[in-house]
């Protein structure tokens, strides 16, 4: 089932599996901003990735001296979440642990996401609390996909990466499918870089960032344009 709040300029669209953003439309020009999950190349929209993000070694870790097997990027993105509140421009989301994820995450937890809209804005709000008696270790990410280009007349080319604030960025590779620390780099997001599809023949490009953050993705063809900004996060990919 999905859930929609919407306010002068936009209508967010949200599936209850996984509190997943399927679609965020402006009103006055019909522009669909998220990818809308084409199979043949990958069927999410903007997943919620917890309580791990990314790919552990053979799927598997250690807990207390017991083998626990956690797919990439956790489970929460397959779950069906509750809907504990919901306004015109504002809906919460909750998932509970339950003997099933404990089977594979030995530990008590409420995740709440809350999505709110504001004039042309969509806040993302994650809180996760442990609600057990032990120490919980946890990672959690957003991973929305956006239309590039936003218009058909353009073309994924026109379109450019820049970072804000303008300052060098520890970019970390992959080594497959994993992070290679031993190999950082220093990369120069002072300046604005073109989109080029060769840009991502490795996979993801991974930034370390301190700090409020702002990334924004444009085209000097058309004043459309997507950008995501976060307090907290110490990493962008």
């Amino acid at each position: 089932m999905t859930v929609q709040i919407e306010n002068e300029f936009l209508i967010a669209t949200f599936a209850e599996e996984g509190a997943e953003l399927v679609s965020l439309q402006s009103k006055e020009t019909g522009i669909e901003y998220i990818w809308q999950g084409n199979p043949e190349f990958w069927a999410r929209h903007a997943p919620v990735l917890f309580p791990i993000v990314g790919r552990l070694k053979e799927d598997t870790y250690m807990y207390q001296n017991q083998a626990y097997h956690l797919t990439q990027h956790g489970f929460a993105r397959d779950q069906v979440f509750d809907v504990i509140e919901k306004g015109g421009e504002e809906v919460s989301f909750s998932l509970k642990s339950t003997k099933e994820t404990k089977k594979k995450y030995p530990f008590d937890f409420e995740l709440v996401i809350t999505y709110t809209l504001e004039h042309q804005e969509l806040t993302v709000n994650y809180q996760v609390e442990n609600t057990g008696k032990e120490e919980m270790y946890f990672g959690i990410g957003g991973h929305p996909a956006f239309n590039v280009p936003l218009e058909s007349s353009l073309t994924f080319e026109d379109y450019y990466l820049s970072f804000s604030p303008k300052k060098s960025r520890t970019q970390i590779p992959l080594a497959g499918p994993f992070i290679d620390l031993a190999n950082k780099t220093l990369a120069q997001t002072n300046t604005s870089f073109d989109l080029t599809h060769q840009l991502f023949e490795n996979d993801a490009m991974i930034f370390e960032t301190k700090g409020q953050t702002a990334i924004t993705i444009a085209t000097d063809e058309s004043d459309h344009q997507v950008t995501l900004s976060y307090p907290e996060m110490p990493f962008v990919g």
